[in-house]
C-alpha cells in the first residue's frame, strides 16, 4: 500500500510538467493533504488511476461514506495529472473559511433548490474538458453499501458526451462519517478504485446509464470491501461494516428512515462538540 511522504509532498512534478497557473490554490491544497496523509500514516491502494482520461472531460462517480472521500477520490486523478472539480452544496462556498478555498479550486456550488444552475456549470466544464467530481447517491450511506442514484450524473455526461468513470472508496469512514464521533487515528488503510469508463450509448435513456453506473460502483465497492487489509479489532467494533458483510451498520431500509426523519427534523439531539468535531462540521455539509 502506498503511504504518503515529504518526497512527495514537495515533487516539482507532481501536476505534470506544465500545470496552470490558475490552479495554484488547489495545487496548494492538495499538496496540504499530502502533509496531513503522511503525518497520520493513511495506507492507501488506489487502483485504475489509468481510467481518468489524460485529457478531455469525465464524469468520476463514486460511492460516499466518508467526509474525506474527495480528498481520496483525488489521489485517484493526481497520477493522471488531472483535477477534479467537484461538485458540493453551496453551503460550504458561503463559509468563510473554506468558502474562498472552494472558488479558487474552482469546484461547482450546488444548490439543491436551484439545481439548474449547478447542472449547466458542470455540463460546461464538462465541455471544456474538466474533470468533474459527482457523489450521486447525494449524501453519506449510512449502510455503507451504495444508495439509490440521482439521476444528475448520467444526465450531464448524455449532455456533455464524455464518459463517467465509476469509482469506490472505502476505509476513510473509519476516521470521520456520519453518525460517529471523529477518530484521527493513524495508519488507517484506505482503499480507492477507478473503474473503466462508461460510455453513453447511442439513444440510451438515462435510467439505463444510471443502471449501468450504479451496478459498476456496486461491483468496485465489493472489491475494495474484499480487499480491505484490516478486520474489526472486536464484537464493538464492527459498526464500520455493512450487515451483508457481519456488521452492525444500519440496513438499507434502516438507514432510508433515519435520513428521512433527520431532513424532518426528527433526529436525535446533538451533543455538545468537542473543537476536532466543530471543524470536521463544515465537511458534513458537502
Amino acid at each position: 500500500m502506498y503511504t504518503a511522504s515529504w518526497r512527495d509532498v514537495v515533487r516539482s512534478d507532481l501536476f505534470g510538467a506544465s500545470p496552470s497557473r490558475r490552479d495554484r490554490p488547489y495545487r496548494f491544497v492538495i499538496r496540504l493533504c499530502l502533509v496531513v496523509f503522511h503525518l497520520f500514516r493513511f495506507r492507501f491502494d488506489v487502483r485504475g488511476s489509468q481510467h481518468v482520461p489524460a485529457t478531455g472531460g469525465a464524469i468520476i462517480c463514486s460511492n460516499h461514506v466518508s467526509f474525506f472521500d474527495f480528498t481520496f477520490l483525488g489521489l485517484g486523478a493526481i497520477s493522471q495529472h488531472r483535477l477534479v472539480r467537484f461538485m458540493a452544496k453551496s453551503a460550504v462556498f458561503g463559509h468563510w473559511f473554506a468558502g474562498p478555498f472552494m472558488r479558487a479550486m474552482r469546484h461547482i456550488p450546488v444548490d439543491r433548490k436551484a439545481g439548474a444552475a449547478a447542472f449547466d456549470a458542470a455540463v460546461r466544464a464538462l465541455k471544456d474538458g474538466e474533470v468533474v467530481g459527482v457523489f450521486p447517491e447525494a449524501t453519506i450511506s449510512r449502510s455503507f453499501t451504495v444508495k439509490d442514484l440521482k439521476a444528475g450524473a448520467a444526465r450531464m455526461a448524455m449532455d456533455a458526451g464524455v464518459p463517467i468513470i465509476p469509482a469506490a472508496v472505502w476505509g476513510g469512514h473509519r476516521v470521520a462519517t456520519k453518525g460517529h464521533k471523529v477518530e484521527l487515528r493513524r495508519g488507517v488503510p484506505v482503499m480507492v478504485i477507478l473503474g473503466e469508463p462508461i460510455v453513453p450509448e447511442p439513444g440510451e435513456k438515462v435510467q439505463q446509464l444510471l443502471r449501468r453506473t450504479r451496478a459498476a460502483m456496486e461491483a468496485l465497492l465489493d472489491e475494495a470491501q474484499r480487499d480491505y487489509p484490516e478486520q474489526p479489532a472486536g464484537p464493538d467494533d464492527r459498526w464500520w461494516l455493512p450487515v451483508h458483510l457481519g456488521g452492525t451498520a444500519p440496513t438499507s431500509e434502516e438507514a432510508l428512515v433515519a435520513d428521512a426523519a433527520r431532513a424532518a427534523g426528527h433526529g436525535p439531539t446533538a451533543p455538545k462538540k468537542s473543537p476536532l468535531e466543530r471543524i470536521t462540521g463544515l465537511l458534513r455539509r458537502r
